[in-house]
């Protein structure tokens, strides 16, 4: 199972933005940008929502994110604010409140360069540069961070689901109930007998809703997954 467009839906949550909540309700928030009228493919909907969760202010991303900015004022606000704090050195916070790191002592410096009588407008170019890019790591900051704290939330709730199915070994040590198998981001893999697969399925959905109440409460914010239930799961090269 994985999540569908998970860090858009966790803004969406983050920032309380009704309208992007709207565009998120089902299983394509990107089409849902497209029906709502914001942004006319939905190639071009990816493309703007990752340019405003990673700051992409250049090219086709550069053209697209004010459709955002305009549509969703919330939601875009609570990015471009943890930007502006990361671009003068500034901390910010997850929902759960883990803080990012402090800039490196050799951006410091580099900040601090710009101010000195002899500097450069190379030095002041260097300066904005790394400004800007410390800004992007602090806009994706508080939406990934926070993405990360509803999965754990999300494993946490399907474990204890899991468990209430069965909790049994074999005379090897080997797990013959349901149990998680991989987990990677947003995407999780259930070992099960085949007789509970489908209730294994469920549980994963609902463990996943659950997760969305826990940190968000009651705000009106789905977390669709793509469950895909197979006999043999197999990493390919």
């Amino acid at each position: 199972a994985d999540v569908a467009q998970l860090e858009p839906r966790v803004l969406a949550a983050m920032s309380r933005d009704e309208q992007l909540a709207t565009a998120a309700r089902g299983a394509d928030l990107y089409q849902g940008l497209v029906d709502q009228g914001v942004i006319d493919t939905r190639e071009h909907a990816k493309v703007a929502m990752l340019g405003a969760l990673y700051g992409s202010t250049t090219g086709r991303a550069g053209e697209l994110v004010p459709r955002l900015l305009r549509a969703f004022p919330r939601a875009t606000a609570v990015v471009g604010g943890a930007a502006m704090r990361g671009e003068v050195g500034g901390v910010v916070r997850t929902w759960l409140g883990r803080t990012s790191p402090e800039p490196p002592e050799a951006w410091r410096a580099v900040q601090d360069r710009q101010h000195e009588p002899d500097a450069t407008d190379a030095d002041r170019q260097l300066a904005t540069r790394h400004a800007r890019e410390w800004g992007r790591f602090t806009r994706n900051f508080v939406v990934q961070g926070t993405a990360a704290e509803w999965a754990l939330c999300w494993l946490a709730d399907l474990r204890g689901r899991l468990r209430a199915l069965g909790n049994g070994v074999d005379d090897t040590g080997r797990a013959t109930g349901p149990h998680i198998a991989f987990f990677l981001h947003d995407e999780v893999i259930v070992h099960t007998p085949a007789a509970l697969a489908d209730e294994v399925a469920t549980a994963v959905r609902e463990s996943a809703a659950g997760a969305g109440r826990l940190l968000f409460g009651d705000f009106p914010v789905d977390f669709p997954l793509d469950v895909s239930v197979v006999a043999v799961s197999a990493k390919t090269e």
